[in-house]
């Protein structure tokens, strides 16, 4: 019995897209970090006061910072769906159709933050927007770097895959410090007052620039070569989300 080996994918090491591709992957994770660090760093100065503490104020002064925090944290719930959905979708729509859907989720889920009435002014809807606003980030952060990562991957060099696949690790910090410096800048050409009554939403408004910008660079790079491989291949996976738990469960575990 013979069998037909499959060809080794190698990519083409002086491929003119190889630097845009890596520029694309590190400013939109840049992108969507900062969106998603952005609430974070707001969440017990502005959010907290603002959204959660009216709704819990019979439990004690700390229980909306907790309750603020809490909606921090409930995003790293929603990123395995976000990933499991985001991947899967990639694997039938392509790598670039989902880094710009992402993109656009996060993006849209943080403006929307920005514009959010507050407590005093729509009463218990308050603090269940931002919540719901909340997963939608956790959602797209999921599925952005692991999008990200794979696309940086599949287009890089042979002999340069974990160098390509460092960039979108780097838009991590980079989003982080954006995210830092934002509110910074805004307390320091606002007083107290203006900036809990309106400067706040501004880094949150921001993100509309950062995420036009990002979808220029992700618009510009062509599809993943190995993703237009696959999808000339007369072997099509039905359901790959099936398949990886199918064939490789254990390195998942």
């Amino acid at each position: 019995m013979t069998t037909t080996a499959q060809p080794e994918i190698i990519l083409d090491e002086k491929k003119s897209e190889d630097r845009r591709v890596a520029l694309g992957t590190l400013v939109g994770t840049a992108v969507e970090w900062y969106d998603f660090f952005i609430y974070a760093n707001e969440a017990a100065i502005v959010l907290a006061p603002l959204f959660f503490d009216p709704f819990v104020e019979s439990s004690g002064e700390l229980a909306g910072r907790l309750v603020s925090f809490a909606t921090v944290g409930i995003s790293f719930f929603f990123r395995t769906p976000g990933v499991a959905v985001a991947g899967h979708c990639g694997d039938k729509l392509g790598r670039k159709a989902m880094l710009v859907a992402t993109l656009m989720l996060m993006g849209t889920a943080t403006f929307l933050i920005g514009v959010l009435p507050t407590y005093a002014q729509i009463g218990l809807w308050a603090p269940a927007l931002p919540l719901l606003l909340r997963i939608a980030q956790g959602f797209a952060a999921g599925g952005e770097w692991g999008g990200a990562a794979l696309m940086a991957v599949e287009y890089a060099p042979a002999k340069k895959r974990g160098l390509f696949c460092g960039f979108p690790q780097i838009g991590v910090p980079f989003g982080m410090l954006m995210a830092t410096v934002a509110p910074w800048v805004v307390d320091a050409f606002t007083t107290e007052a203006q900036f809990m009554s309106w400067g706040w939403r501004i880094p949150f408004l921001f993100s509309i620039v950062l995420i036009v910008i990002g979808m220029v660079i992700r618009l510009g790079v062509s599809e993943s070569p190995v993703m237009e491989e696959t999808a000339e291949s007369e072997e099509q996976v039905r359901l790959p989300i099936i398949e990886m738990f199918r064939t490789s469960w254990r390195p998942l575990v």
